[in-house]
């Protein structure tokens, strides 16, 4: 039984199955604060220590007998499938990462291949058909999740109940999942339930956008990068995310939720 991609606070008062390009960067400095009442320096993806890691062999036992206990609040958080893939491309695959380099060495020179997606030159500044590249990131999302070629799907663009779902499935269950698109409320619906050694004022709390800056801006609004196949490309991949998580896909320019998560149909649909 393993709970990758889950953390916990030292003083185990919360418990969070984290989910990529859903504000969790910002989630990890909040838990680190609550205990230190100090942010960690740099990166919380790096941090080694001040927060139980699944990643760490240390905090895995701690991490375990605490689910199994169901003592610290669990919880997660999503986002919007449209704006979530719209921003893995950007991030991901456009942008310079924060050591120097493309993401994960070859995939930009596969998917140029590939693909024929354009990135803006070797160091993202240049002019490139945003939208036109972007479809065609689509279908090779499309590819590796359907049929995992030509590689695996990654985790930035997989889709959020998959992540959410491995808590369930080894015997964990969710408390609160709440969505990015309203992230004070959602987050204050987590404080409010626990104790931590140090308050959290969540007005006075910087967000901790790590990937912010690393690809080229975005010229258009959401909706214009999805056209009619696109949106079935979408619809594709994330249809249990639309569902669960109650977006709206027939619109990507509402990125706001159109009704609220059952948190009991969350937990029998991904618990199989």
């Amino acid at each position: 039984m393993g709970f990758p991609g889950t953390w916990m606070t030292e003083s185990e008062s919360m418990i969070y199955r984290v989910v990529p390009k859903c504000a969790c960067s910002t989630i990890g400095q909040i838990m680190y604060y609550s205990d230190h009442g100090t942010f960690f320096d740099g990166d919380i993806h790096d941090a080694k220590t001040g927060l139980h890691k699944w990643a760490r062999d240390d905090s895995q036992s701690v991490i375990r007998a605490n689910v199994k206990m169901g003592s610290a609040y669990a919880f997660t958080c999503v986002r919007n499938p449209y704006t979530r893939v719209l921003s893995s491309f950007f991030d991901k695959i456009c942008g310079i990462q924060r050591n120097g380099k493309r993401y994960r060495g070859n995939l930009v020179p596969l998917l140029t291949q590939k693909y024929g997606i354009e990135v803006g030159g070797s160091d993202g500044t240049g002019d490139f058909d945003q939208i036109r590249s972007f479809r065609r990131f689509l279908l090779f999302v499309r590819d590796t999740i359907r049929w995992r070629r030509p590689m695996d799907p990654d985790i930035h663009w997989s889709a959020v109940s998959g992540h959410v779902s491995t808590f369930i499935v080894n015997g964990g269950r969710y408390d609160n999942i709440f969505w990015t698109e309203r992230f004070n409320e959602g987050m204050s619906s987590v404080l409010d339930k626990i104790d931590t050694p140090h308050p959290v004022d969540l007005e006075a709390i910087p967000r901790f956008n790590e990937s912010e800056g690393h690809g080229p801006k975005r010229l258009h609004p959401v909706e214009d990068y999805f056209d009619d196949l696109s949106m079935h490309l979408v619809y594709e991949i994330y249809k249990r995310d639309f569902e669960l998580f109650r977006y709206d896909f027939e619109n990507p320019a509402n990125k706001l939720p159109v009704g609220e998560i059952d948190l009991d149909e969350v937990h029998a649909k991904l618990g199989d």
